[in-house]
């Protein structure tokens, strides 16, 4: 039994000794309380050493301490609480202060400023003093609390910092993609203005406040260079059409009779509902469209009329339009990237442009090139592009690793992905 000192009275002890009352009121297990604490401890100021004198003071007391109406008392000396510890009496003391100004234990002295207790036959407390742990009890509804906004708080700021990576990725890729293709615009312009964004990128955790201003930041600069690429894809492919245009009409020109009559040439919609389609396709969606129903439901009739006979074929290997059709999301940013795609060389040198915005590294899709060859393998990256953007596949990277090796198990059947894909479409 060691002397304890008397003790200058503070505000942070008084509030400690009220909580201890509190605490006196309520009953609850140990177990829930010394969780409570530990899951928010750095965040209300608790050090490493002070959570191990907690933890010696906790193993110190029994269940039916924490019922309501006693109070868990600990009055180990401070030789046993050193050895336990391996602190010194400063450290020792240094730490039990630290605790009880934080109000997580409370100070309960003897007239005699010693530490001493006495429990009856059924082993309850019936007089001790020394560390009252009762605090505890009083704030573990307080801590839970803590706890699941802190929680709630983690999960905010790892979802930011997700969105933040994502709007980087694409408008690097945005930019690489214009410079690489020549196309007129602002990108030097965009890219200072990109470098600016990334040097404000917090070195250390910050909160969501501070990332959702970046997040804004990065989105408002991929809007704008989302619509100067494709105010410029425009533009280079109006010229295109132009140049493509003029040379079909000359050559009709010296062929056809200048009597015929002269057809109108075939101009192609690029912003149709499918963005890659084969002629055979088109027959075959044509064959099952109701001539008096609306363009919607054609479309749907269509596509379950397709979905039906692609089914049949099992063993059939991968068409185009299959890949492109199930896959809206990839589609779409392939039509933007490179237009209208006639073949699978077009879409492998797309999905190797787009490959970066999921965050899939150059050696992941090599190796994927070599095992699945390079038809396989794009379709394959197209179909983790599709689920990432839908958020089926958290790592694209992983994703696309596991069906490298299911496909050296002879285990990877893409086709029934795709066509899975198309059937939801159509339900």
């Amino acid at each position: 039994m060691k002397h304890t000192g008397w003790r200058k009275p503070t505000p942070g002890l008084g509030v400690a000794e009220q909580l201890a009352q509190a605490g006196e009121r309520i009953g609850v297990p140990k177990r829930q309380a010394v969780v409570a604490v530990k899951r928010v401890g750095a965040h209300i100021g608790l050090k490493a050493g002070d959570m191990m004198l907690l933890d010696t003071l906790g193993a110190f007391t029994q269940a039916q301490d924490w019922e309501e109406g006693q109070r868990p008392i600990v009055w180990a000396s401070n030789a046993y609480l050193m050895e336990q510890t391996g602190f010194s009496l400063s450290a020792l003391k240094r730490h039990a202060r630290r605790l009880a100004e934080i109000g997580v234990v409370a100070f309960k002295d003897s007239p005699n400023g010693k530490r001493w207790g006495r429990r009856d036959a059924d082993g309850r407390i019936v007089e001790a003093y020394g560390f009252d742990l009762s605090p505890l009890s009083a704030r573990v509804e307080e801590f839970e609390q803590l706890h699941a906004e802190l929680q709630a708080e983690r999960e905010l700021c790892q979802r930011l910092k997700r969105q933040v990576t994502v709007a980087r990725r694409m408008i690097r890729a945005r930019i690489e993609a214009a410079v690489s293709g020549a196309l007129r615009g602002p990108w030097a312009q965009f890219t200072n203005l990109f470098e600016e964004l990334l040097d404000r990128l917090p070195r250390r955790n910050v909160g969501s406040e501070t990332l959702e201003r970046l997040l804004a930041w990065f989105r408002e600069l991929q809007a704008r260079v989302e619509a100067a690429y494709l105010k410029a894809v425009r533009a280079d492919a109006v010229v295109e059409n132009t140049v493509e245009t003029s040379e079909q009409v000359t050559e009709q020109t010296q062929e056809m009779n200048p009597r015929e009559a002269i057809s109108d040439p075939h101009i192609l919609i690029t912003n149709q509902l499918y963005p890659v389609i084969c002629k055979s396709s088109e027959k075959e969606n044509a064959a099952g469209m109701v001539p008096n129903a609306p363009p919607e439901e054609q479309v749907d009739r269509a596509l379950e009329d397709w979905v039906a006979e692609t089914r049949k074929k099992r063993g059939a290997a991968l068409d185009l339009p299959t890949v492109m059709q199930a896959c809206p999301e990839f589609a779409s940013w392939a039509h933007n990237m490179g237009g209208y795609l006639k073949d699978w060389g077009d879409l492998h040198r797309v999905a190797g442009q787009l490959r970066p915005m999921i965050g899939i590294s150059e050696h992941a899709w090599n190796l994927a090139q070599d095992r699945l060859g390079p038809q396989i393998a794009t379709a394959a990256l197209v179909l983790v592009f599709d689920k990432h953007a839908a958020g089926e596949v958290a790592s694209p990277g992983g994703y696309l690793r596991g069906m490298i090796e299911k496909a050296r198990a002879g285990e990877l059947h893409l086709e029934r992905s795709f066509y899975g894909r198309l059937s939801g479409q159509a339900a």
